[in-house]
């Protein structure tokens, strides 16, 4: 009986030595975000250009790519119909990009650790390769269901709009083909190709094309400015920055679920009826908009296309502690058929 009673004294003081620990030191690395504003922190000026048919008649001073040259589509899915081909741009994904394991910037900071040890030990740190130091990251990515336009019924019953409900879709802390290489070469064999000075070198065409104009989809291995495409993982060689490591991070995320079949084609004319199957996703179908930690609401590179260089629009938008914890408000590139 001394000894349960000594162990339940012993069991009470551990407890109340825990409840004093700062909650940073209690429940691991602190968690900075906020909650996505719809109105402050979105860049409404993303939506265009708009277009019917081919001809832009709400044009902006954004990259868009071809749309279908005819105003005029037919669809046959559910049931025949003739109607206008549009194009627009449609703020339809949210995501958390951070070092820390179960971080949701998005969701205010907040953390929510499973209780066990899944997706732990993944924070960024030196490694040492050849003997030199090398600037290494490593990412974890949410996948949010964010279908804003439906929520705000901007337009009301607009069959374009994805109607759905807020949803946590993904999370990497899970998958372990996203914490290792190996394991990420089974849904990427192909990155063995592509692993060569040659190809590598052809990304610089693609950085400047992003930057410029849009992204070359046929180096589909290429991230431009970010760097390559390969692995499909959240495991970055060369981090120069957390903006441009954390960008390439979901650029190959995005990739993944492409890959993966969890993420579909919506633009061109195999689009106008609906989605469609894109293993090798189409970098000119996504811009990504910071929302986290200093949302990026105007301008040119507001959002940004895939590849882009990081330096006009978030040059000073990363900074200690919050830095390693960003969210993007993916848009995405629509081509629909409309009644």
């Amino acid at each position: 009986m001394k000894t349960l009673h000594a162990a339940l004294g012993l069991a009470i003081i551990a407890l109340a030595a825990l409840s004093l620990l700062p909650p940073a030191q209690a429940a691991g690395p602190a968690c900075h975000g906020k909650f996505v504003n719809p109105v402050t922190d979105v860049c409404w000026s993303c939506l265009f250009p708009l277009s019917v048919g081919g001809l832009n008649i709400w044009p902006s001073g954004r990259p868009d790519p071809g749309n279908p040259g005819s105003p005029i589509c037919a669809c046959a899915d559910p049931l025949p119909r003739i109607g206008i081909s549009v194009g627009f741009w449609e703020p339809a994904r949210l995501a958390d990009v951070t070092m820390k394991p179960w971080c949701f910037p998005n969701l205010g900071g907040m953390r929510i650790a499973p209780g066990f040890d899944i997706g732990q030990g993944y924070l960024a740190g030196p490694s040492m390769v050849g003997g030199r130091s090398q600037s290494t990251a490593k990412w974890h990515v949410h996948w949010y269901v964010y279908p804003l336009l439906y929520w705000m019924e901007i337009l009301t019953d607009f069959l374009c709009f994805e109607q759905a409900s807020f949803d946590i879709a993904y999370m990497t802390e899970v998958d372990p083909l996203w914490q290792d290489d190996s394991l990420a070469a089974l849904i990427n064999p192909e990155a063995i190709i592509f692993a060569n000075p040659v190809a590598q070198a052809a990304c610089a065409g693609d950085c400047i094309a992003s930057t410029v104009d849009l992204p070359l989809d046929p180096l589909f291995w290429c991230a431009g400015c970010q760097g390559s495409m390969y692995p499909l993982n959240g495991n970055i060689a060369s981090a120069i920055g957390h903006v441009q490591s954390s960008r390439l991070a979901l650029s190959r995320f995005a990739y993944k679920m492409h890959r993966e079949a969890l993420a579909w084609g919506t633009m061109g004319s195999a689009g106008l009826c609906g989605k469609y199957l894109m293993p090798i996703m189409r970098k000119q179908q996504y811009r990504f908009q910071m929302v986290n930690p200093i949302p990026t609401v105007s301008g040119r590179f507001a959002c940004s296309a895939i590849g882009a260089s990081t330096m006009p629009p978030d040059a000073g938008r990363a900074y200690p502690a919050a830095g390693e914890d960003m969210g993007y408000l993916v848009w995405r590139k629509r081509n629909c058929c409309v009644l």
